[in-house]
């Protein structure tokens, strides 16, 4: 159950992986910190879902992505936080598909809420 995935190493427990994360140390400075947090939602993601995972040649299944607004103020106009207020499902008619794409609305939600930390980690610049 999804509930169950509460950190990072519950989610590799989950999958059998290595909680061992890469350290991205030929990557920018400025950028291993979203590298390492976009490495464990793509973890997280795949415990949460339990083996689900999107089929995009099919436009019936719904499939679930989170779109936070970005919170930001004149000091940090990239954003110091997100918010999520809803959350809605969408097909796309493009062949390249998220890897952080959800099976259910709940799923998304539960995930987005505790995992907030590497989701502004991965998506706020700064």
């Amino acid at each position: 159950m999804y509930t169950n995935i509460k950190t990072f190493d519950d989610a590799c427990k989950a999958l059998s992986y290595s909680n061992v994360v890469p350290s991205f140390e030929n990557a920018p400075e400025k950028h291993r910190k979203a590298l390492i947090a976009h490495y464990k939602l793509i973890i997280v993601t795949e415990a949460a879902n339990a083996g689900w995972q999107p089929d995009w040649a099919d436009s019936d299944q719904l499939k679930y992505e989170l779109w936070p607004d970005v919170i930001a103020d004149n000091s940090k106009p990239s954003g110091f936080g997100l918010a999520y207020h809803d959350y809605d499902f969408w097909f796309s008619f493009t062949c390249v598909g998220s890897r952080l794409c959800f099976k259910s609305r709940d799923v998304a939600k539960y995930t987005f809420e505790q995992f907030k930390d590497l989701f502004e980690d991965y998506m706020l610049i700064g």
